[in-house]
């Protein structure tokens, strides 16, 4: 049986500035709570330390991976925690040295329990261990690995066996993209109808529009907040938000009094193709912004990337096909999913593994074949694009300066919205039979490339612009 990884484990909703980092981290502590419940030693713990490693060790201050295992520990969750929570929770423990584990009782914690060590672990990249004491006795122990998109497991597990999320048998099991592709050209559909027929196996109709409604409004409100917030992002960069101002020049006097109705507004402005290009940039760099500040986004298919697949929707929506409605994002959301979990498979979306062509030049992928759908191309264009966003991507490092996702990576989600739509051009005026390279082809390309790298250049701020450029010279 093939794996199944739904759209909805590809788009999840959570807080920044990395799914990898953070988001990982935050459900390894839920987690870890669980299991210790489970065997009835949640409530005779009074101590805890956790060991980071390797990649969530050298970046981790820079990711905010403590602050998300302090609030995993504390019983919020990414996904409904109010954002203006986050810095509170952070502060009391700091100040009282008092953790309300789970929010159920209190016990003596310092922040100095989160130990950042630089080696790395054999399994994965990103470890982490949670361990818990009883009167100075350790009694409670798991290892856990962050790999990437939010997806944690644990030291026992088999890497490959991880993404098998249910023992159903699914009408149309995908591995491959040629299977995909087959499914396609066998029963006359889209891709999204394929995906779509596999999501029903797991969630009712209403189920699944609820969701991708739930997602697109938390994508839609990220570009909004970020469009219309001015300041420097937090972390010692001064970095200046960039899409305050220039969603300003772009909007001009229209008016608005909400997210839905700026998207009319922005239907009326100039759609010069500089003003395009410009439009496309103000909303993946206003994503990555609020990403950057541990604001709400949609992992897509990590934090670091997330402003890829909202910025070329909404370019879709406001300068291709004024009259789109929800029936278009959902066929967008259901195969950029699905491209999605075919890197997962058969690759990797972890920078920490693959560096920044795992993030950003998946994210670029799973857009181009959503939007050339979207633009009436056939399945196998819609493949092509993927593989043309991803060619361009490949050897992409990732080298975040002060381990911060801020600069190189919010730039980068801008240029990779503007290749994802490129590429879906490119794709619709292409031939797929005539093409060289299959997208199965450069996703064992980019594997390979993923192990051939340095791993200075996989998230350790050890290579590239994180050495060139420290954050003490900015």
């Amino acid at each position: 049986m093939s794996q199944f990884i739904s759209v909805f484990d590809m788009l999840k909703i959570g807080v920044g500035p990395s799914s990898s980092h953070t988001l990982g981290p935050w459900r390894a502590a839920q987690q870890w709570i669980k299991t210790i419940k489970e065997i009835n030693l949640f409530d005779q713990i009074d101590g805890i330390r956790i060991d980071l490693f390797g990649s969530l060790s050298l970046t981790g201050k820079g990711h905010a991976t403590d602050y998300a295992i302090l609030l995993g520990l504390s019983g919020t969750d990414p996904e409904y925690i109010p954002i203006a929570d986050i810095d509170k929770i952070v502060n009391q423990i700091k100040i009282h040295q008092k953790l309300q584990f789970n929010n159920e009782r209190e016990i003596t914690f310092s922040v100095e329990n989160i130990v950042f060590n630089k080696e790395f672990l054999p399994f994965h990249a990103n470890g982490m261990t949670f361990r818990g004491f009883c009167k100075g006795k350790e009694i409670a122990t798991e290892t856990y690995f962050s790999i990437g998109g939010g997806f944690i497991v644990q030291e026992k597990d088999h890497l490959e066996e991880v993404i098998e999320i249910s023992k159903k048998n699914f009408p149309y099991p995908i591995n491959k993209a040629i299977q995909l592709e087959e499914y396609c050209e066998n029963k006359n559909l889209l891709i999204s109808d394929i995906v779509l027929k596999n999501e029903l196996e797991l969630r009712s109709s209403d189920e699944i529009d609820f969701e991708l409604h739930r997602i697109w409004d938390t994508m839609l409100e990220c570009m909004h907040i970020g469009c219309h917030t001015e300041g420097k992002l937090p972390g010692g960069l001064n970095v200046k938000r960039r899409a305050f101002d220039l969603h300003t020049k772009l909007i001009k006097d229209t008016t608005y009094k909400n997210p839905k109705e700026w998207i009319t507004a922005i239907r009326s402005t100039e759609v010069k193709f500089r003003e395009i290009l410009k439009w496309v940039s103000c909303f993946a760099l206003s994503v990555n912004e609020v990403n950057a500040a541990l604001g709400r986004v949609v992992t897509a298919p990590t934090n670091g990337s997330a402003g890829v697949i909202p910025s070329v929707l909404m370019y879709y929506l406001v300068i291709e096909n004024h009259e789109a409605d929800f029936s278009h994002i959902k066929r967008f959301l259901l195969v950029a999913g699905e491209i999605g979990s075919i890197f997962k498979k058969n690759a990797t979306i972890s920078a920490a593994m693959g560096g920044c062509q795992a993030e950003i030049g998946v994210s670029s992928a799973m857009a181009a074949a959503a939007l050339t759908e979207l633009l009436g191309g056939s399945p196998a264009q819609c493949l092509s694009a993927a593989e043309i966003a991803m060619e361009h991507h490949l050897g992409l490092t990732c080298d975040p300066i002060g381990g911060l996702v801020q600069v190189p990576c919010i730039e980068r989600n801008s240029m990779g919205a503007i290749k994802a739509i490129h590429a879906a051009e490119i794709a619709l005026e292409t031939n797929p039979k005539e093409c060289l390279v299959s997208l199965d082809k450069v996703i064992d390309t980019m594997w390979e490339t993923a192990k051939d790298m340095n791993k200075n250049y996989k998230e350790t701020s050890e290579g590239g612009l994180a050495v060139t450029v420290r954050i003490v010279d900015c």
